[in-house]
C-alpha cells in the first residue's frame, strides 16, 4: 500500500516536497515514480527511479528532484520553482516483488493522488 503525502497551495517560485510510504510485508520495491494529472488532462509520467537510473519528464528537468529511502521504503520528490502550469494531482507508483511467495511475484501500486496547486 502507498501513501503519498506533501501536496498542497504554492505560489509560483516556491517549493513542495510530496512523499510516498510504501508499509506491507515481505516485498521489495523495484522502481517507484510520480505521476500527475491536470484536470482535462492525460496523467503524464514526472519522474521515476531505480536502483540505478533515475529520469524526468523534460517539463520537470532541472526544476524537481525524486530521490528514494530504501530503508524506510520511502520516496519523495522535491519540487522547486513551481510554476501554474505544475497543478495537478500527483500520485505516487511503485513496482515491487511479493517475497512473500515463491517465486516472488512482481506488482504494481498505486498511492492515493495529493492535490497540488500553484497560483501566479
Amino acid at each position: 500500500q502507498l501513501q503519498a503525502s506533501g501536496g498542497g497551495l504554492v505560489q509560483a517560485g516556491e517549493s513542495l516536497r510530496l512523499s510516498c510510504a510504501a508499509s506491507g510485508r515481505d516485498f521489495n520495491i523495484v522502481t517507484m515514480g510520480w505521476h500527475r494529472q491536470a484536470p482535462g488532462k492525460q496523467r503524464e509520467l514526472v519522474a521515476t527511479i531505480t536502483e540505478r537510473n533515475i529520469g524526468y519528464a523534460d517539463s520537470v528537468k532541472g526544476r524537481f528532484t525524486i530521490s528514494r529511502d530504501n530503508a524506510k521504503n520511502t520516496g519523495f520528490l522535491q519540487m522547486n520553482s513551481l510554476t501554474p502550469e505544475d497543478s495537478a494531482v500527483y500520485y505516487c507508483q511503485a513496482a515491487y516483488y511479493d517475497q512473500s511467495v515463491h517465486p516472488p511475484s512482481l506488482h504494481i501500486s498505486w498511492g492515493q493522488g495529493t492535490q497540488v496547486t500553484v497560483s501566479s
